[in-house]
């Protein structure tokens, strides 16, 4: 399955490019990297005719969710992927064994939450439903920033991998629903708040500075990284992938498109 969804997004990728004109020198070195559409692909375009110039081309492949691009690198159907966090990479490695390392810090997404019901987290009802996601570093962090919020309270060392079962103290009573990631834009019609990824976010419509009842702090210990395989982290198109993307331009095109949804972490 894994084999013919790649397939798929390569022949769809192919096409594209056999659209694009040539600005590449000669001899230049190609690479694919794996993202998750919205920003990261977004940011990656900009990338590219920067990288280009050193000779590195570099193809861009979206995935819809966050398991396929960490097995696509392993397996070598990718160069490097751009699309997680360092928690999120150190809890694929440790439970998966991916031999993968991070190069680079890329950017910073505030997680928010969003309800189409209530104004504020005080607005809250006992017993409301809050949707948060079900992968273990990425709905810790909503826990953690329920916690700092007052909603909640978590067990004494519970840390950056909280789950559900580290809550210890819950005065409204919210009831805590755990969905892909992916999904969570779309829950917002059935629960009373969800806290959603800033790429899902922006992919779905909603303003993470404008729409969100609350927002992690700008200075989270999440900030997004370029993985590639381990045995590659010291070839020289790693360099030059880093040069480009923390290049000055890559980050006014951050700063300008994004207004503050996503942070430049370099």
């Amino acid at each position: 399955m894994l084999r013919t969804r790649l397939l798929g997004a390569l022949a769809g990728a192919a096409a594209l490019l056999a659209t694009l004109p040539a600005a590449l020198p000669a001899g230049a070195e190609t690479i694919t990297i794996g993202v998750t559409p919205g920003p990261h692909a977004q940011i990656l375009e900009q990338v590219k005719p920067i990288a280009a110039k050193q000779g590195l081309d570099i193809r861009v492949l979206e995935f819809s969710d966050y398991v396929v691009p960490n097995q696509a690198l392993a397996q070598g159907e990718l160069n490097a992927n751009s699309f997680q966090h360092q928690p999120y990479l150190d809890n694929q490695v440790r439970d998966r064994g991916f031999d993968l390392v991070s190069v680079a810090k890329t950017v910073v997404f505030p997680i928010g939450i969003y309800s189409k019901k209530v104004k504020s987290l005080e607005e809250l009802k006992p017993g409301a439903s809050f949707a948060i996601p079900n992968d273990p570093t990425n709905g810790g962090r909503v826990l953690l920033l329920l916690q700092a919020r007052g909603l909640l309270k978590l067990k004494q060392g519970a840390g950056l991998k909280a789950s559900p079962l580290d809550i210890v103290e819950n005065p409204k009573k919210l009831r805590i629903v755990e969905l892909d990631a992916a999904q969570l834009p779309r829950s917002l019609d059935d629960v009373d708040a969800a806290a959603v990824n800033t790429n899902y976010a922006l992919e779905s419509g909603l303003d993470p500075v404008k729409d969100a009842i609350a927002r992690e702090d700008a200075d989270s210990p999440y900030a997004n990284i370029i993985a590639v395989r381990g045995k590659d982290k010291d070839q020289p198109w790693v360099a030059t992938l880093v040069g480009a993307y923390h290049s000055d331009e890559v980050k006014r095109f951050v700063l300008e498109k994004f207004k503050n949804a996503v942070v430049p972490a370099w």
